[in-house]
C-alpha cells in the first residue's frame, strides 16, 4: 500500500483542524517525503500530550499513540530529545482547551 508523503499528511491534518477552528502550527519542519510526525496537544493550562504514529502488531494498522504527557515543559523536553537524534522529524503543535486533536478521525491514522 502506498504511503502519503509527510508533507501531504501534515497539510491535510492542518486543513482538517482549521475546519474545526482548532489552532495548530508547524514548529519543526521535517523531511517532506519520509519524515516522522509528532503531534503535541497543548491544553493551554500548562499541560500537554505528545502523540506519535505507531504500528499495531495485532491489527496490522498504523495508529496514533500517546508518547508522553504531563507538564508542557516536560513534553517539550521530550520533543527536543527526539529532534536531537532525528533531524527529519516534523512537530505539529495543536492548541485546544477541550483537548481535541482529531488524530483518531477517519483519514488521519
Amino acid at each position: 500500500m502506498a504511503r502519503l508523503t509527510a508533507r501531504f499528511w501534515v497539510d491535510a491534518y492542518l486543513a482538517r483542524l482549521r475546519v474545526y477552528d482548532i489552532p495548530a502550527f508547524v514548529v519543526a519542519h521535517g523531511d517532506d517525503t519520509g519524515g516522522a510526525v509528532l503531534v503535541k496537544l497543548a491544553t493551554l493550562d500548562g499541560n500537554a500530550q505528545l502523540f506519535q504514529k505507531s504500528f499495531d502488531l495485532i491489527s496490522g494498522e498504523r495508529t496514533w499513540v500517546e508518547m508522553t504527557s504531563g507538564q508542557e515543559q516536560e513534553v517539550d523536553a521530550s520533543i527536543s530529545r527526539q529532534r536531537s537524534f532525528d533531524p527529519d522529524l516534523w512537530v505539529i503543535e495543536v492548541e485546544d482547551r477541550q483537548g481535541r486533536h482529531l488524530l483518531h478521525e477517519d483519514g488521519l491514522s
